[in-house]
């Protein structure tokens, strides 16, 4: 089991990485204005989402789960983790959302909004590595 815990942080960096890196790429992108600058981060961030951050996130989210049935993990932590890892997902989903509205040329926020947005997954961050280190209850 601690080859899949192991492999289960790895496939986690990588998500996050994505997480990190993707709305990054937004403030970049609703501040370029030029055609050849808009179609790089289109591409950009389609090999991003989906050659990166979805396979991450998969592995990630399917190594937890065998985590979790081999070790049966029980408490609050964990029910608080895992609201998180939902959190996370969805936030992951409207990523995609936003990855398609940049390709349709249909992005409506500025970069500023794009710099906030980026900071969600930082806090999702620090909340599930304090669980799962400290589990406070």
């Amino acid at each position: 089991m601690l080859w899949i815990k192991a492999f289960h942080v790895v496939f986690m960096v990588t998500w996050f990485a994505g997480l990190f890196y993707l709305p990054r790429l937004f403030v970049y992108h609703a501040m370029t204005a030029d055609a050849a600058g808009v179609e790089r981060f289109k591409l950009m961030e389609r090999k991003l989402y989906y050659g990166i951050m979805t396979p991450g996130a998969v592995v990630t989210v399917a190594l937890g789960l065998w985590l979790w049935l081999g070790y049966g993990f029980t408490g609050g932590w964990l029910h608080a983790k895992l609201a998180l890892v939902i959190l996370l997902i969805a936030y992951h989903l409207y990523c995609g959302r936003l990855l398609k509205d940049f390709r349709h040329d249909r992005n409506r926020r500025s970069h500023v909004w794009y710099r906030w947005f980026n900071e969600l997954p930082v806090l999702v961050l620090i909340a599930v590595v304090l669980l799962v280190v400290l589990k406070p209850f």
